[in-house]
């Protein structure tokens, strides 16, 4: 199920356990110390584990003393650019092994502000996962032109047509994880590793029955440093997306009629 939530922003504390966000970086030495500043205010209580492609401007080296400076800061070194889902997948499987209770998701340039991460935390209590969706009542984003938020709109839409999950934002990057639902969803099997193992990992945390939980964010556009997305990108997030929605379909009517 998928439920929108506007609910105060509370501490879950002891509740949700311990608590790391996974945010990966390529060539972010513009924004990261910034990021990594405003997460640790917002929410004292929570880990940072910074997983670095191998950026050649610095990125990793910056990590490096902020977590040398601040044992709540980990860095995890990557040596080629292999994808954001890689990247993440890496991420879950280093907190998993440290037993972490709660694994979250979160970008570097800003566009995913940390003042609001406790709204997810907080629909985390009762959820397995929890995404902060820009399409969603009370959701927005700023500085992006119409034709952006059309393709964004569009793209969700077509997702929840084609795969039928009631997901508003599935592409959404910024989401926490009870470790269960991580644990449920056979990460080992996820071979998607451009943005479109976001809307690969609520799918699959959907078809395991668990539930999801949308809270509304302001997403807001990166001042500084260039976007990582692409046209190339989306067209091969909506290849994969239709290829798994055909697969989908030829499922259901092989069970409907016995072939």
């Amino acid at each position: 199920m998928t439920q929108a939530s506007s609910g105060p922003t509370t501490d879950p504390g002891t509740e949700l356990g311990r608590i790391v966000m996974v945010v990966p970086t390529y060539n972010e030495a513009a924004n990261l110390d910034w990021i990594v500043g405003r997460l640790r205010r917002a929410e004292p209580e929570v880990e940072v584990l910074i997983v670095d492609d191998g950026s050649p401007d610095g990125t990793g080296d910056l990590a490096n003393g902020l977590a040398a400076a601040d044992p709540a800061v980990h860095v995890l070194h990557r040596t080629e650019k292999a994808g954001l889902g890689a990247a993440y997948l890496h991420g879950f499987g280093w907190a998993l092994e440290r037993g972490y209770d709660v694994i979250g998701e979160m970008d570097a340039d800003g566009s995913h502000q940390p003042e609001e991460l406790g709204r997810l935390l907080t629909a985390l209590v009762s959820a397995d996962l929890v995404i902060g969706s820009r399409w969603v009542p009370g959701g927005s984003v700023l500085n992006w032109p119409l034709r952006r938020q059309a393709l964004s709109r569009g793209g969700n839409l077509y997702v929840r047509i084609l795969l039928g999950i009631p997901v508003r934002d599935a592409t959404a990057g910024y989401r926490v994880f009870r470790r269960t639902t991580l644990e449920k969803i056979d990460l080992a099997s996820v071979e998607s590793t451009g943005y479109v193992f976001q809307t690969d990992l609520v799918t699959r945390t959907l078809r395991a029955g668990l539930v999801v939980r949308e809270v509304p964010i302001q997403f807001v556009e990166r001042v500084r440093g260039a976007s990582k997305m692409s046209g190339a990108i989306a067209a091969e997030s909506m290849r994969l997306v239709t290829r798994w929605g055909l697969a989908q379909r030829r499922e259901e009517l092989r069970a409907r009629f016995g072939r």
